[in-house]
């Protein structure tokens, strides 16, 4: 595959895999996520590559999540809501390998969802983390929400959706959501750190260890799966077009009005 939207490098057996679209702040397209399954994948069976980076362009965003400039109730058409999303978590989650999300910056809304599914967490200290999908008439009925109840604890999860508020770094470590915060011109320099210890580990050991820990919430891909139907029809309504027209008019949504 030719890659058009991120960008694909080895380094000292890591796997840098870079979302190359910083005037979208690194909102991802359908092409987007085609590309990054293909190249976690290359990655993950890969028998030189011991690691895998998952990383944004530029200094602005890790990622922003979907690109609401094609958000008209289908993205662009793949996958089950428009942009194949199950089969990205699932990629990330089913490699044999750790993924490490360095994140500079924003990792907002499915960005955020991107973060909590990797193994590994490293960012920043001017990353900011937030959930936006209540905001722009959207949500992740999977991961995002089932799978963060497990790493920030359940109140803290349903203070991030219900709420949509922004985090700090600081913040972000102290809820668990990532590893390690450094300073920003240290941030390569630390993921570089954790690749190295990890190159030094027994690689099938870590194989199994993943997918000991992803036994524990397997069915959560049920629910996801389940989910994103139930967001499908959720997007074909109104009070879903709504946000996304809000936000790409820059105003505050009325939502209210289309409640049954």
């Amino acid at each position: 595959m030719n890659y058009e939207d991120i960008l694909y490098e080895v380094r000292n057996g890591a796997a840098w895999i870079t979302i190359n679209r910083p005037e979208r702040m690194n909102a991802f397209r359908g092409r987007t996520c085609d590309e990054l399954i293909h190249a976690i994948n290359r990655a993950g069976y890969t028998r030189e590559v011991g690691v895998i980076v998952l990383a944004g362009a530029g200094d602005r965003a890790f990622c922003t999540g979907g690109d609401q400039s094609t958000h008209e109730g289908q993205y662009d058409g793949r996958g089950t809501i428009g942009l194949p999303m199950e089969e990205l978590h699932n990629v990330i989650r089913d490699v044999p390998k750790p993924v490490i999300a360095r994140v500079q910056g924003f990792a907002v809304g499915g960005g955020n969802v991107l973060c909590t599914i990797c193994d590994f967490t490293i960012a920043s200290e001017k990353a900011v983390f937030a959930q936006a999908g209540p905001k722009v008439g959207s949500v992740d009925p999977g991961y995002g929400t089932a799978f963060l109840a497990r790493v920030v604890g359940e109140k803290k999860a349903r203070e991030i959706w219900y709420l949509c508020r922004r985090y700090a770094a600081a913040e972000a470590l102290a809820m668990g959501l990532v590893n390690a915060v450094v300073p920003h011109d240290q941030l390569d320099a630390e993921v570089q750190k954790w690749c190295d210890e990890i190159m030094e580990k027994s690689p099938t050991a870590i194989a199994i260890a993943k997918r000991s820990f992803n036994m524990d919430t397997a069915h959560q891909a049920g629910i996801a799966g389940m989910g994103m139907y139930a967001l499908k029809l959720y997007y074909d309504t109104d009070e879903s077009r709504e946000g996304v027209k809000a936000f790409q008019e820059k105003r505050k949504p009325e939502f209210r009005k289309y409640a049954k």
